[in-house]
């Protein structure tokens, strides 16, 4: 049990409400939560995945397609919509919203991570990072102020602070520990130069992998009046057994909590449930997409790759009851089709399928919740989410 104290309650002072649903059950059989994400433009039944819209669209796909694939609230990137259009041209043209014709959540990632990514084209240091454009090469600085900045004027509901991640396995331990240090400064800061209103702001947790840093940040981030949790660092090159071990130490500690805890990078389903399981209220990563781009659908215990030479005859839809526009109204044989002749219509139809999936997965994990059997569903959630370790060449493993 944490020996924390309980954070004060300041959600009436808040643009994000959070209440917990439905408490873990208090055998410890799991930390898994149901709750509910009460933001400016809706509300976001957790726990939740966010599909990622980097370019202020989650690609293939238009507002009418986000909606009916089921999700509430979507992901866009600070760093690529602050290079282009800029986020001044955002402002001027009414908002992130209105822009992009989305009138439900947006949360805003503070451009760390693709910022700190760059390589050789970027230089830190204890004041922010300079870097050059992967589009043309100009410099650019960015420091917490600026990302704050940025995220104020896209005008998402949720902004992120800026922070420094680093790869959690691979990362020296003097490395990790100046880039964590430097996040927790980064977080203060941050949250110093905010101040829009309407506007929610998460604090990110880092530390890698190592114990004693991951539970210092949590503490230095805990204690600061962000309006969420972020668990940053993660969903890198760490192994599974290594991300549930950096879980338990932060949700440990955030146990008493009252804030919502989001995941960042995390995509896979199986990995979204052993991270529910272990306390974790919301999620983003660009893999449901990107996958489907690459010809892979989803199904319950594995995935299909739709660019094998035997569906080109299959006339069964790519799942059994699936609700998505691909399933309801198209063959297997269709899709292997489209995917050959590199027609547009197949990235569309197979990122609607891969949400769709996904999210109805969100969606059962919560309704496990909410009648208290997610403990005894388990092994069939697992088995659904789980990619079968099969040598049939239909199905795909990780």
């Amino acid at each position: 049990m944490s020996t924390e104290p309980e954070r004060p309650d300041t959600a009436s002072m808040s643009p994000a409400e959070f209440e917990v649903v439905a408490a873990p059950p208090a055998d410890g059989s799991t930390r898994a939560r149901l709750g509910r994400l009460t933001l400016p433009h809706g509300v976001v039944e957790t726990p939740q995945f966010m599909p990622v819209g980097t370019n202020a669209t989650v690609k293939a796909l238009d507002p009418d397609d986000l909606r009916a694939v089921g999700a509430t609230i979507v992901l866009s990137n600070t760093y690529h919509l602050y290079l282009r259009p800029g986020h001044a041209r955002i402002a001027a043209l009414g908002g992130l919203h209105k822009f992009m014709a989305w009138d439900r959540p947006i949360l805003t990632d503070s451009g760390g991570f693709q910022v700190v990514s760059l390589g050789e084209l970027r230089k830190i240091d204890d004041d922010g990072v300079t870097f050059q454009s992967h589009l043309d090469g100009s410099y650019h600085r960015f420091t917490p102020e600026l990302s704050i900045e940025v995220q104020e004027a896209l005008g998402a509901d949720v902004a992120v602070a800026f922070d420094q991640p680093v790869p959690p396995a691979s990362t020296s331990p003097s490395a990790l520990e100046e880039a964590t240090v430097r996040s927790n400064r980064w977080a203060a800061r941050s949250l110093a130069a905010h101040s829009r209103a309407d506007q929610a702001v998460f604090g990110i947790v880092q530390g890698g992998l190592d114990p004693v840093l991951r539970a210092e940040s949590t503490r230095v981030v805990a204690d600061l009046p962000f309006d969420g949790i972020c668990i940053g660092g993660l969903a890198g090159d760490e192994t599974p057994a290594q991300r549930e071990a950096t879980l338990e130490v932060v949700v440990n500690l955030l146990e008493a909590d009252r804030r919502p805890r989001y995941l960042m990078g995390l995509g896979s389903p199986i990995d979204l449930l052993e991270a529910v399981h272990r306390g974790v209220d919301l999620f983003d990563c660009v893999l449901p997409a990107r996958v489907a781009r690459n010809g892979q659908l989803w199904v319950p215990g594995g995935r299909l790759n739709m660019r094998n030479a035997q569906f080109s005859d299959d006339a069964r839809p790519v799942q059994e009851g699936c609700r998505c526009t691909l399933c309801r109204n198209f063959s297997r044989a269709y899709l292997a089709h489209l995917f050959r002749a590199e027609e547009l219509l197949a990235y569309r139809l197979a990122t609607c399928h891969n949400l769709t999936f996904t999210l109805d997965f969100m969606a059962e994990i919560r309704s496990a919740l909410r009648t208290g059997t997610f403990t005894a569903r388990l092994p069939e959630l697992r088995a659904r989410a789980q990619p079968a370790r099969s040598s049939a060449s239909a199905v795909q493993s990780e």
